[in-house]
């Protein structure tokens, strides 16, 4: 995806089997399975987690450590069957749960990178630099706005709104009824009316 569009959408598997027998494929050990997983799911990853941190740098980190700790846990203590058709939902709670280590070790080390001398970016990279500078300083207000939330209706509006997950695939992923979803986002039109503009989802929630 290029650092200039990060919305997405329902990705377009890749591959053969359905993310059910990559699941199963996973719980049983095949990395490959894994490998088949990023590859459909990825991008989607990667703009979620620019969305939480509004920094590429960042995102890219938390996709890698998205799909490492998604084996990670397979490995450890591999979960229940993909109870929904998808597993874009589960993996993003993963990114999420990411991006919240991610913040937390950047609090650790900014009193130590603020003391060391900004590098100068490369001139034949300059045009690219700058609309990352100005997607990352866009995303870092609406951040701003969507930090006032309460933590359960930003994940909700994350997955929803941003990441294009059906209420159902939100709630199945948030393991909360369809129901509280709906009313989350209730809440969120209230607060911040112009941060749900998606045509289908207005409707529903009207």
């Amino acid at each position: 995806m290029a650092a200039g569009s990060p919305g997405a959408g329902p990705a377009s598997p890749a591959g053969s089997g359905s993310d059910q027998d990559l699941w199963e494929r996973l719980r049983s050990g095949d990395h490959f399975a894994l490998g088949e997983l990023f590859d459909r799911y990825a991008d989607d990853v990667r703009a979620f987690a620019f969305r939480r941190t509004a920094s590429w740098s960042s995102a890219d980190d938390v996709v890698q450590a998205t799909f490492l700790s998604t084996w990670s846990r397979f490995q450890r203590n591999p979960p229940g069957p993909l109870t929904g058709p998808s597993a874009r939902g589960w993996l993003l709670v993963v990114a999420g749960n990411e991006c919240r280590t991610l913040y937390r070790t950047a609090s650790r080390l900014r009193s130590l990178l603020d003391r060391l001398p900004t590098p100068a970016p490369d001139d034949d990279h300059a045009p690219d630099v700058a609309r990352r500078l100005d997607d990352e300083r866009e995303m870092s207000v609406i951040r701003r706005a969507v930090a006032k939330l309460p933590r359960h209706e930003r994940e909700t509006l994350e997955l929803v709104v941003w990441s294009g997950l059906t209420m159902a695939e939100a709630a199945d992923a948030l393991g909360v009824p369809v129901g509280t979803v709906k009313a989350r986002l209730h809440r969120t039109r209230r607060r911040f009316p112009d941060l749900l503009t998606r045509v289908d989802l207005t409707e529903e929630l009207s």
